[in-house]
């Protein structure tokens, strides 16, 4: 027997909360608890799910220090080779081993919150010393590795085709740096130093 357009129109629509689907990780808020995954083996299975569901998975990795208007467009345009978007951070103390006791400026934790904030962003993991190496790219297995130029050289790339289907380099997504900002801080701290010295010497000069 078939069913009129009245009858359709009339069934009642059972209410669902907004919070039962807004939520995990392709929900539209931050959900940090669901996108920062601690455990790699918990972030294997994971993305081993989505990879079940026809998913194609995509890494890329970083410091995201003082993060900014390039570091958003290179989340966004990584976003768009594929579905899902898994973004290494370096922990702390990587960060000071590669680039200096002063870096980071951001602490990781608030690092992989902001990353959580950013739409393209769907899953985190932090990347720390006691790692082996590649072992999140190891872990993940992504369809696509994402990297930025001089991240690997020929041979590496070659080397990561074990873990990947394709390796994509993208080329910086703004002018500005965090290191350039850093610079730029630390340039007009100096040359606010300079002038309140200046005035100081002028000042006892005048009095003298």
């Amino acid at each position: 027997m078939s069913t009129s357009l009245d009858q359709l129109g009339s069934e009642e629509v059972p209410y669902v909360s907004k919070d039962a689907y807004d939520r995990g990780i392709f929900g539209s808020g931050a959900n940090l608890e669901a996108r920062y995954i601690e455990d790699l083996e918990v972030l294997e299975h994971k993305v081993e799910a989505c990879k079940e569901l026809g998913l194609c998975v995509v890494l890329t990795s970083g410091t995201f220090d003082i993060i900014h208007i390039g570091h958003a467009r290179y989340l966004e345009k990584a976003r768009t080779y594929g579905d899902v978007l898994v973004v290494g951070v370096d922990s702390d103390k990587k960060v000071k081993e590669r680039k200096g006791p002063n870096r980071p400026v951001v602490p990781e934790a608030e690092r992989v919150a902001m990353l959580s904030h950013l739409r393209d962003v769907d899953m985190i993991a932090l990347k720390t010393l006691a790692h082996a190496h590649w072992e999140l790219i190891r872990r993940v297995k992504p369809h696509i590795l994402i990297a930025t130029e001089g991240t690997y050289t020929d041979e590496e790339k070659e080397q990561l085709k074990e873990f990947c289907s394709e390796v994509i380099v993208l080329e910086p997504q703004a002018e500005t740096s965090t290191t350039a900002k850093i610079r730029r801080l630390h340039i007009d701290f100096a040359s606010r130093l300079q002038e309140g010295v200046e005035d100081l010497l002028k000042n006892l000069i005048e009095n003298d």
